[in-house]
């Protein structure tokens, strides 16, 4: 079923037009990214189909019907109340029942009986409007985003930027939508919710529009792409990593098209000037009506190639010691509340560490004692090497001036550059023209990022300490920066919460939990696989206490203390890393985190149910092995069926492929028109092998699970 159709749809500013002739749509279901570089009109299409702007031509059609939810880029939370109100105001008829019975229970004090009559009365009305299955829905979304049981009774005012854009995401998770659309959600999540909104989106029945620069994100969420150019829209069947393959290739195919149909046209024009007036006259106009009629082939637009011109090069600095840092005992407090204690942690020349831990717990803190800008009243020193010359990136920006111009930003550090010079230098992070002129507040997140980190990079540095450096930077920013970073000769110590950042850059994790700082040799992408395996035999270990009657031993400290006991290096006086994903397993079961989910004894089946209770379950059982069975046919027999249409569909390409390379005769239009086919089966194909891969990786763990049976 197709919720949502986009035709032909136009928009800009004036004369100059964004983007035109966008046609796609969604079905039931489906899951698609909107990718493109920053300023490139993602963020309006996604208005425009929400239906806040007009477009200029074209049509937007949302199914009659339909839920819409949009969570925006800029947070406006235009909700009053609590939080929770705030969490419930896509149900009105739920949130009003909620007021009045609220105001139903103070009133019931009095002991009257037309008091209690109408506290009774409100009660049935709100559970048949399902409002307890709701508030349980929603406590689950808030736990996941970081809200309390007592957060929920905050007024929305008292919240801070990060809170309100959790909450306003929150808010348009709870009310289950048959179309969402996403503009960076990512932003301010940190890894554990990121890696549980992931795999809520991936159970959603409706369809899903999303904008994000989170890559790792996009490859687990959506299985579609859709890329937003200027003049030209391509959608493919693909996650983000296979997309940005295929469109390398049919680039390359679309390029030597139109060279071809250009060569062919100059020597045809050529032809035309030396015999117009010669004895081949009908010949050159013959072949000049030809030209008339021939269908130009364009150039396919590049998207990503403006984008790909940010520069970020290191200004050569002077060789630091071998021992860049040596961090003693540091701790911190804030509030009341303890971060971290104890922590030692020793830095040598060409580290490149990054810090990971849920948000509040203290990482941007770590980070600035380390730097030497902590708080007088933080313990623990930090004695630092030789010959360091260090430069701070603030993710909150304040090293710009909002009053200022990118120019002046630059000559505020480097006085000795003319206009012209720092302009030129400008140009090198994507700022061109006039841009360079604009004062600081009228610039995007994308563009102040480019320019903090356009600052920091002036001046030779060989330990760089960086908070959260892509938070605004779009996916070809973000990927220069990893490939500077990785050529770094000096120290690096980041806090991000982008993961394929992370794995491309980092050398050694610093995990902060709740009080705990953990430190792990190896990338991030060992960190991760370590968890992971900790967090499977601790749910091992739990299954097999249940199974003995036992009960789980803890929940998530049983995973902790296995965590402990595998950490390979443990900052002093620090407990182990808590096991995330077992927490994450106990709060989807509406446990409060932490704590293990047992089961009651007035729940268990008293021994003389316990025969009877035998054969149903047998019986349920059997049933549930036969219909997995089927299941697992159906997925043999498909997998059968695609391996057929894969090879069929490459014997056909093969084919196409060398009809293509064949000279066309003059007809251009005619191998357009091939060119546009074998485009076509080309994604088909790719989409049968994505199906396919997908479907042996299930029935290999099927089959996996059952040896293991």
């Amino acid at each position: 079923m197709t919720v949502l159709q986009v035709a032909d749809l136009s928009f800009g500013y004036g004369a100059d037009k964004l983007f035109q002739g966008i046609t796609f749509s969604l079905e039931q279901g489906q899951r698609a990214a909107l990718v493109a570089p920053n300023g490139a009109g993602k963020s309006t299409l996604l208005r425009l189909v929400a239906r806040e702007l007009t477009p200029d031509t074209g049509s937007v059609v949302i199914r009659k019907g339909i839920r819409v939810a949009y969570f925006r880029q800029s947070h406006e939370l235009h909700a009053e109340g609590t939080v929770l109100d705030a969490f419930l105001s896509g149900f009105s008829e739920v949130l009003e029942l909620r007021h009045a019975l609220t105001a139903a229970q103070h009133a019931a004090a009095s002991g009257s009986e037309a008091d209690l009559a109408r506290l009774s009365d409100l009660t049935d009305r709100y559970h048949i409007a399902g409002g307890d299955d709701l508030e349980r829905r929603v406590e689950i979304i808030a736990a996941h985003l970081g809200f309390t049981p007592a957060d929920m009774d905050r007024p929305v005012a008292s919240l801070s930027g990060g809170e309100r854009g959790r909450l306003q995401l929150g808010v348009v998770l709870a009310i289950e939508p048959d179309l969402l659309l996403l503009d960076e959600p990512t932003n301010h999540l940190d890894i554990e919710t990121i890696t549980w909104l992931e795999k809520h989106l991936a159970g959603l029945s409706g369809a899903l529009l999303c904008v994000s620069h989170d890559r790792a994100f996009l490859d687990a969420v959506c299985p579609n792409t859709m890329e937003l150019g200027h003049r030209s829209f391509r959608t493919y069947p693909l996650k983000y990593s296979d997309y940005a393959v295929a469109r390398e290739e049919d680039l390359a195919r679309e390029r030597e098209l139109a060279e071809r149909q250009e060569a062919f046209v100059a020597k045809t024009e050529d032809f035309i000037r030396r015999n117009i007036a010669g004895q081949k006259t009908k010949q050159a106009q013959s072949r000049r009506k030809m030209l008339e009629k021939l269908e130009t082939i364009d150039r396919p637009e590049d998207v990503w190639a403006v984008a790909e011109k940010v520069r970020f090069r290191f200004a050569p600095a002077p060789r630091s010691g071998d021992i860049v840092l040596d961090a003693r005992g540091l701790g911190a407090s804030r509030g009341g509340r303890t971060l971290f204690s104890g922590v030692d942690l020793l830095l040598r020349r060409g580290d490149r560490v990054g810090v990971v831990g849920p948000n509040g717990t203290g990482k941007s803190t770590l980070l600035k004692l380390l730097a030497g800008a902590g708080a007088p009243e933080d313990a623990g020193e930090v004695r630092r090497g030789t010959n360091l010359c260090q430069g701070y990136f603030d993710q909150h920006l304040g090293s710009l001036d909002p009053s200022k111009t990118a120019v002046e930003e630059i000559r505020s550090v480097r006085a000795d550059m003319n206009v012209d010079a720092t302009r030129q230098y400008l140009s090198r992070f994507r700022f061109y023209g006039d841009d360079a002129l604009r004062k600081v507040q009228g610039f995007s997140g994308g563009e102040r990022s480019r320019l903090a980190l356009a600052k920091l990079l002036l001046e030779p540095r060989n330990l760089l300490f960086l908070d959260e450096p892509t938070n605004h930077l779009d996916i070809p920013a973000a990927e220069i920066l990893e490939e500077a970073l990785t050529g770094f000769e000096g120290t690096v110590v980041l806090v991000s919460h982008d993961r394929r950042f992370l794995e491309q850059v980092t050398t050694r994790i610093v995990a902060v939990s709740e009080g705990r700082v953990d430190i792990y040799p190896g990338g991030f992408r060992d960190y991760r696989d370590n968890l992971e395996k900790l967090a499977t035999e601790a749910a091992a270990r739990e299954a097999d206490e249940r199974d003995a009657g036992r009960g789980p031993a803890g929940g998530g400290r049983g995973a902790q203390r296995a965590a402990g006991a595998a950490a390979p290096q443990r900052a002093a006086g620090a407990p182990a890393p808590r096991d995330e994903a077992a927490r994450g397993a106990a709060a989807d079961k509406g446990a409060k985190p932490g704590r293990a989910v047992r089961r009651s004894g007035a729940t268990m089946p008293p021994p003389d149910e316990a025969g009877a209770g035998d054969a149903a379950a047998r019986k349920r059982a059997f049933e549930s092995d036969k219909a997995a069975a089927r299941a697992t046919e159906r997925k043999r027999k498909r997998v059968k069926e695609l391996e057929a249409e894969i090879a069929a569909g490459e014997a056909k390409l093969a084919d196409m492929r060398e009809e293509l390379k064949k000279d066309p005769g003059g007809d251009w239009a005619k191998l357009a028109e091939k060119a546009r086919e074998e485009q076509a089966l080309a994604k088909r194909v790719d989409a049968a092998m994505t199906e396919w891969m997908a479907l042996s990786e299930e029935l290999g763990a099927s089959a996996a699970a059952g040896g293991g049976a």
